[in-house]
């Protein structure tokens, strides 16, 4: 009997997952079809593109610089066992621009966007404000959930874009003011190996990137249930399956540019 009730718990559980991998799969189709077929809300998009780029920047300028200053630290620290000093300047661009450009500042803003944009469709969600606009005949998904994706699609990229200047930046002051490299190399070692496959990858992992972060915030905050205690576990859950997919994501695009 005991065995049956693995069996069945397992059976549950995996009924569970086919469930909402199936629910989260209809709603990414829907809200991709209203974020290309108009009508556009331009403003509302320019809105958000400002709350979820500008807002993110101290948070990610931070996280950038820093990364960056601690990786030539350390490249330098393991590359003097090798007599391999002169290497810090150019895997610390490739570090920063491939991977953890991208990565840092998409897990910055998750945790930052992800919970705000669940939070506040979830509190619209359980004071019905989401019933009131279908009853007013307009559509939440392309008023709601497509102007937050396409800003975020948008803005991640840019955001990116800057926390690679800001970490190469980082690596530069750690590695000439603190190591004593000089800078003319220095500078001159990172431009040389330096490739646009490389920064065409990292800005396309940031739109992915970008696309998953608002899809979360939106999906856990659409399907908010249970007042105050529900828009909790939607912010929760929308941090922490945005953070698993951003990882995920970026094994498979990693894959695919560089296998």
């Amino acid at each position: 009997m005991a065995r049956w009730n693995v069996l069945a718990t397992i059976g549950h559980v995996f009924l569970l997952f086919l469930q909402s991998t199936g629910k989260l799969a209809s709603f990414t189709a829907i809200s991709l079809r209203h974020c290309v077929t108009p009508p556009f809300f331009p403003r509302t998009i320019l809105l958000q593109m400002l709350r979820i780029g500008y807002f993110s920047l101290p948070v990610v300028g931070l996280t950038a610089i820093f990364t960056g200053a601690v990786l030539a630290l350390q490249i330098y620290v393991g590359g003097s066992r090798f007599n391999a000093e002169g290497f810090v300047g150019q895997v610390v661009v490739i570090a920063m621009v491939r991977e953890l450009g991208p990565v840092l500042a998409a897990l910055m803003v998750a945790g930052r966007v992800s919970s705000a944009i669940a939070a506040e469709i979830g509190t619209m969600r359980v004071t019905e404000q989401i019933d009131a606009l279908t009853t007013l005949a307009t559509n939440p998904f392309k008023y709601l959930i497509a102007p937050r994706l396409i800003a975020a699609t948008l803005t991640m990229p840019l955001l990116v874009l800057i926390a690679d200047i800001i970490g190469v930046m980082g690596g530069y002051l750690a590695a000439t003011r603190r190591l004593g490299l000089n800078a003319g190399v220095y500078m001159e070692s990172t431009v040389n190996v330096l490739e646009t496959g490389d920064v065409t990858s990292g800005l396309t992992k940031a739109a992915v990137f970008g696309f998953i972060i608002a899809l979360m915030g939106c999906y856990h905050g659409y399907y908010s249930r249970g007042g105050a205690q529900g828009v909790g576990a939607a912010t929760t859950n929308a941090v922490v399956t945005a953070s698993v997919l951003i990882l995920l994501f970026n094994y498979i695009l990693t894959d695919f540019f560089f296998s």
